[in-house]
């Protein structure tokens, strides 16, 4: 079933609010290889110039991982997740964040469109990471659904 592009667009996400704990900064940190002791060690974080620990790329997708149902407005949209690849992630910085810091997520649905006549649909999620109201970063996720049964 192709995807409603009205439909998802139109979807309303619940925002997030997260505090970003050291531990879990230290361990997205181990987990993705990030070697960088100002990372994990707040001394190190201290003497490079930051109040603590800064928030390593790419962890505010991690962070949507807190919804109770992360994946929830795929299966919203009818999508079978077993169909579900991952397409891309971006994000852009505003500002930084660090460990103690307290953020709110706000996703929406951007952008829905196809390619090889519908055997792939590609769902775009932009989630803008406020603190205090100010958005320090944006992280943008791209879902592709294929369509095994759309020749392409």
């Amino acid at each position: 079933m192709p995807l409603d592009p009205d439909k998802a667009r139109a979807l309303a996400f619940p925002p997030v609010t997260v505090t970003v704990e050291r531990g879990r900064l230290r361990f997205f940190a181990q987990v993705v290889g990030e070697t960088d002791p100002v990372y994990v060690d707040p001394a190190a974080a201290r003497a490079a110039g930051h109040p603590d620990l800064p928030v390593p790329p790419t962890f505010f997708f991690s962070l949507e991982m807190e919804s109770p149902d992360p994946w929830s407005y795929v299966a919203e949209l009818g999508v079978d997740l077993r169909r579900v690849l991952h397409g891309g992630q971006e994000f852009n910085y505003h500002a930084m964040v660090y460990a103690g810091d307290t953020v709110e997520l706000r996703p929406r649905i951007v952008d829905v469109y196809t390619k090889k006549a519908g055997a792939l649909e590609f769902l775009v999620k932009r989630t803008d990471v406020l603190r205090d109201g100010h958005l320090v970063a944006e992280a943008t996720a791209v879902i592709v659904v294929r369509n095994p049964e759309v020749a392409g």
